[in-house]
């Protein structure tokens, strides 16, 4: 089957089950709602607060399904199923505590630690991981850089996840660059952006839904293993760069504050700075697409002649 129909085929059943997930929130029949954070920039809340969450689990379904009809790169998926699997213990935390707080920082750092230490070890040990074309990384560098990248995107994507269509929309922009990349479109890339871009069909400004850390961290996952498989490890710059601003001014803040005792944002990460300056939601949306995109070249012309 052509891989653009592939996507059209995953893009509508990623719509017509996220419509489904919303339709039973606002009957009654499931209610997971997001609990805004007190400390957070406290724009739109009531709007936010009333919107249903976890979209994150339509993507799980969508892919078991897939892997168990064969028609995808199970080690792929499973790993994007395995890394959602800590944003859905999270998203259930809060649930069940009616709060803004599920796992803590230190106990869900640890899980991502060993899911991806496990994936690291599974990979470098069965294939050949590049740093870029032609230089084949030795196993103990390729598990290290494995680990490093996976559990800085999960918690970059994240964070990056604060406003209606700004993590889904990046992912989509990684994905088509990546199609660019190989010069065409393989069945796995088909798929992810099918769900990603149905995904956004929901989660664009107005939201209808937010696809909670449930569906953050599976995106991370996904978007991991889809550059490891098709490309090297120097494409996590291009493919992750507006993730990487954004969970760098993270960085950068909690060390400012804790070191220099102040802040360098007005909030991080720094769509949120943007929020408390008075740009809108949309306005902070699409310019860091751009800046995104903008990222993504230039990284990649400077990289072009080894990758």
């Amino acid at each position: 089957m052509n891989n653009i129909y592939v996507a059209i085929i995953v893009l509508l059943l990623e719509v017509s089950l996220q419509s489904i997930w919303i339709w039973a929130q606002y009957s009654g029949i499931i209610r997971v709602f997001q609990i805004q954070k007190s400390y957070g920039p406290m724009v739109d809340v009531e709007n936010k607060a009333s919107t249903p969450s976890m979209g994150g689990i339509v993507f799980i379904i969508i892919s078991i399904f897939l892997c168990i009809l064969g028609a995808v790169d199970k080690k792929i998926w499973l790993f994007a199923i395995a890394c959602s699997a800590i944003g859905l213990i999270d998203d259930g935390l809060k649930f069940l505590r009616n709060s803004s707080e599920g796992l803590s920082s230190l106990r869900k750092l640890f899980l991502q630690i060993v899911l991806s230490s496990i994936f690291a070890v599974f990979v470098s040990l069965n294939y050949d991981i590049y740093l870029w074309s032609g230089f084949t990384l030795p196993v103990w560098a390729s598990i290290l850089l494995i680990i490093i990248f996976s559990v800085g995107l999960q918690n970059a994507v994240n964070v990056t996840d604060g406003l209606d269509g700004l993590a889904a929309g990046t992912v989509s922009l990684s994905l088509l660059a990546m199609v660019l990349f190989m010069g065409e479109l393989n069945y796995d890339v088909a798929v992810a952006l099918g769900i990603v871009i149905g995904f956004l069909w929901h989660n664009s400004h107005p939201a209808k839904v937010f696809m909670g850390d449930t569906g953050s961290h599976f995106l991370a996952g996904m978007l991991t293993a889809l550059i490891l498989f098709n490309g090297s490890i120097l494409l996590f710059f291009p493919f992750s760069f507006l993730f990487g601003i954004e969970g760098v001014t993270v960085v950068v803040q909690i060390f400012s504050i804790r070191i220099l005792k102040r802040k360098v944002f007005r909030m991080a990460p720094i769509h949120h700075h943007f929020q408390l300056l008075g740009w809108s939601e949309t306005l902070i949306v699409n310019r860091f697409y751009i800046v995104h995109i903008i990222g993504m070249a230039l990284l990649y012309a400077i990289f072009s002649r080894v990758l």
